[in-house]
C-alpha cells in the first residue's frame, strides 16, 4: 500500500495533499506529518483526498484525532474533494455530520457537441 503526501503553505493556510491509500501501514506516516499541523493551532489546514482510493479504520482514527486536536487548538481542519468511495465511509460512520467533509465535484464548462 502506498500513500504520498505533499504540503504546501500560503500565509497559515495548509494543504497536504493525499495520493493512495490510507491504511494500518501508511497511517503513522499520515498521522507523524498531520498531527504536528494542528497542534501548532490559529490555522486553516484543508486535507486534498481527490486521489485518496481507500481508507481503513485507522486511518478514520488519524482524522478523528486530527480533528480533535485541531479543536482544542483553535485550528480549522477541512477533508475537501473526497471521493465518492471514501466519502460513503465517512457518511456510514456518522463523521460527515461532525467533521467539515466536502465531496469532490465536477467544476468545468460544459462542452455542447
Amino acid at each position: 500500500m502506498n500513500l504520498s503526501m505533499e504540503l504546501l503553505n500560503k500565509n497559515h493556510e495548509y494543504v497536504l495533499q493525499l495520493n493512495g491509500e490510507i491504511d494500518v501501514y501508511t497511517a503513522p506516516r499520515l498521522k507523524k506529518q498531520l498531527l504536528p499541523l494542528v497542534e501548532q493551532g490559529d490555522r486553516k489546514i484543508q486535507i486534498d483526498l481527490s486521489h485518496t482510493t481507500y481508507i481503513d479504520s485507522t486511518g478514520l482514527g488519524v482524522f478523528i484525532q486530527a480533528y480533535k486536536e485541531a479543536q482544542q487548538n483553535d485550528c480549522e481542519l477541512e477533508l475537501v474533494h473526497v471521493q465518492d468511495r471514501v466519502l460513503r465511509l465517512f457518511q456510514v460512520t456518522g463523521l460527515d455530520r461532525i467533521m467539515n467533509v466536502h465531496e469532490s465535484k465536477f467544476e468545468g464548462e460544459s462542452i455542447d457537441e
